[in-house]
């Protein structure tokens, strides 16, 4: 069996599902460029760092803008969406966390978060979970967005585990491959992650007991 010290947790889609802010951010931000901007564009941009999905638009409207720009347009972005995430609470923290979190507090299981917003720790706490974490690494600590393995790699790190002793929990393809490429076992969660050890549509009523069970085979 898995020799499981620790979990590291995605927040956006896994702890909370803000992409519904984050979409209306970067469209307001794309319509003010001309660039055409939809919800599977927004998924494409799951687990990708603010500089990068800034790219990924201009990119696609093929405009080239000089570094200042770039960080105007990322601060209006940032503060759209801290503007429409103001009301986040506990009551947005996504079905099966809290209970999921408790049982690994029982079993001597440490728990991290991985992830690439810049916001984590202020969501954390209007979601009331901060002191659930044993280690926050964030956007401000990397420099490499996923799918490098940089964000789970620091996170293990900061629990003195190793990448074999954590169970990864991720939303986006991304995120499934970084912690992949860092050696970690990974739990996908939503559509479209294939590539994870094990795959759940949510994790409401999730326990490890069944999440092992599944993992067994890649064991």
């Amino acid at each position: 069996m898995l020799n499981l010290k620790a979990c590291i947790f995605d927040l956006d889609g896994v702890i909370v599902d803000t992409a519904r802010h984050h979409f209306a951010a970067w469209k307001e931000l794309a319509d003010e460029l001309g660039v055409p901007f939809t919800e599977n564009d927004n998924d494409r941009l799951k687990g990708v760092s603010r500089v990068d999905s800034l790219e990924y638009i201009l990119q696609k409207g093929n405009l080239i803008l000089d570094s200042a720009t770039k960080i105007r347009l990322m601060a209006r972005k940032n503060a759209l969406y801290l503007n429409l995430a103001e009301g986040t609470s506990s009551n947005d923290v996504l079905a099966g966390i809290l209970p999921l979190m408790d049982e690994m507090a029982a079993s001597n299981v440490q728990i991290g978060l991985g992830s690439s917003s810049k916001n984590a720790r202020m969501i954390l706490d209007k979601l009331n979970l901060t002191s659930r974490f044993n280690a926050i690494v964030d956007g401000n600590n990397i420099t490499l967005s996923k799918p490098d393995p940089e964000v789970f790699l620091k996170a293990a790190y900061a629990m003195n585990v190793t990448p074999g002793e954590c169970l990864v929990f991720e939303d986006a393809q991304s995120g499934v491959e970084a912690a992949l490429s860092g050696g970690f076992m990974v739990v996908g969660v939503g559509d479209g992650l294939e590539a994870a050890h094990a795959t759940y549509a949510s994790l409401n009523g999730l326990t490890l007991k069944a999440i092992f069970k599944q993992l067994a085979p890649s064991i």
